[in-house]
């Protein structure tokens, strides 16, 4: 691939965004009579996944709609939870169960 001295080509500039990393924010309010009524904060950011790690952003390897390792993990802290839970019902009604007898 040829690239001009003088310009910038679209794939170089895409490359140094990916690169660098871009961040766009902006805040919406909506306010009636100096009382405000919603914000919306609107935060986006453009870079590459190499660059969002470095940076500490990693939210889709814990998401379990994008990840199947994170739907695995997920799955697995439930049914612990369910275990422990299951244990703790059928401690609660053998404790019932002597105190009636009594």
């Amino acid at each position: 691939m040829q690239h001009n001295g003088g310009s910038s080509s679209i794939v170089d500039v895409l490359e140094k965004v990916l690169d660098k990393g871009v961040v766009i924010a902006g805040d919406i309010k909506i306010g009636l009579a100096d009382v405000e009524l919603l914000t919306i904060k609107i935060r986006l950011i453009v870079a590459s996944v190499d660059k969002a790690k470095e940076i500490g952003m990693d939210w889709w390897e814990n998401d379990p709609y994008l990840s199947s390792k994170a739907a695995n993990n997920n799955n697995e802290a439930l049914e612990e939870e369910n275990k422990r839970l299951n244990e703790r019902i059928k401690s609660l009604e053998e404790k019932m169960d002597s105190q009636r007898l009594v």
